[in-house]
């Protein structure tokens, strides 16, 4: 049997069948494709708004979004009970809720944990004096195109991400409360 032409090899169906995809079929493919292209895309940076999610308040099971707080300066975490440097960020989110939510700080720790359970044990032993809330359907995570546990993100009050830090290292608090800081004196 002859070989087909390129094109045509490529509209064929993955059977042994010789019959070309559909458009429908094609369509659904370019969609799949655009779907794992977006999903492969670099991570929330600097300059670039804030993406939009919503995740459910641990407490109350309410929504929750980093959007319903444009206006404010945020501070969103994410973190997860096996995470360890989570462990030490968590006494860090406390000072910041101590010190600057005054100065109009909000901060939201995002978990991605599986179960709620799994949360309120971490935060059994590791309190939070500031919103939590939970994402098991990674929603936030995906839109915040993730790189790395734990990840935070500072957003200024007109929803653009002002920093963004991958893992939680004792050096870097002084950074990021000289940003926070920063991105609560600006446009004031």
């Amino acid at each position: 049997m002859p070989a087909l032409p390129a094109r045509r090899r490529l509209a064929m169906g993955a059977g042994h069948s010789r019959k070309p995809l559909s458009w429908s079929a094609m369509a659904a493919l370019a969609m799949l494709m655009g779907t794992w292209l977006s999903s492969t895309a670099v991570a929330v940076s600097k300059g670039d708004p804030a993406p939009s999610c919503v995740a459910a308040e641990l407490q109350s099971g309410a929504p929750l979004s980093p959007a319903d707080y444009r206006g404010q300066v945020v501070y969103v975490d994410f973190w997860a009970s096996w995470c360890g440097p989570c462990r030490e960020s968590f006494p860090f989110m406390n000072e910041l809720q101590h010190d600057l939510a005054g100065k109009g700080l909000r901060i939201i720790a995002i978990s991605v944990d599986k179960t709620a359970a799994e949360a309120r044990r971490f935060l059994d032993r590791y309190p939070a004096q500031f919103t939590v809330a939970l994402d098991t359907a990674a929603a936030c995570p995906a839109a915040f195109r993730l790189e790395g546990m734990p990840s935070s993100f500072i957003i200024d009050r007109a929803g653009i991400v002002r920093a963004v830090h991958a893992g939680f290292h004792d050096k870097d608090r002084s950074e990021i409360r000289r940003q926070l800081q920063e991105a609560l004196d600006a446009d004031r």
